[in-house]
């Protein structure tokens, strides 16, 4: 399966969502997704084993108890793959994080209120 099949489903991407924090058990894995997709366990099941068998997830034992984690390498080779496009969205974050810091600026200017906190001799009165 493609990455993309992979991280299309939105309930794939939650459990990854949720790994992201560190490992989690299969039931508390399903006792999320369960509540929040209205899935049976048994579809959850296959959901974990899909990403287990594609490499997005890793499993291990302990006890009766089978513990779930995000294995990185295919978000690495996504994000890899993405490189290309970054510029499309990159630039334009950018100029927005320009225009954000303008406007705080402008808004900071205009405040009296501010001007008075930045003044070192209006420390400790009322009066501009």
């Amino acid at each position: 399966m493609h990455a993309f099949d992979i991280l299309g489903d939105p309930v794939r991407r939650r459990v990854l969502e949720l790994l992201a924090d560190g490992e989690r058990t299969a039931g508390e894995l399903g006792a999320v997704v369960q509540a929040e997709f209205g899935i049976s366990q048994p579809a959850v099941s296959q959901h974990l084993r899909v990403l287990r068998d594609n490499g997005f997830a890793t499993v291990r034992a302990e006890g009766t108890r089978r513990l779930y984690a995000v294995n990185a390498e295919p978000l690495r080779q996504v994000d890899e793959w993405l490189n290309p496009y970054r510029g499309f969205w990159t630039q334009r974050l950018d100029a927005l994080a320009t225009e954000l810091a303008r406007g705080k600026r402008e808004r900071r200017a205009a405040d009296p209120t501010t001007r008075r906190a930045a003044d070192p001799t209006t420390k400790g009165t009322d009066k501009p």
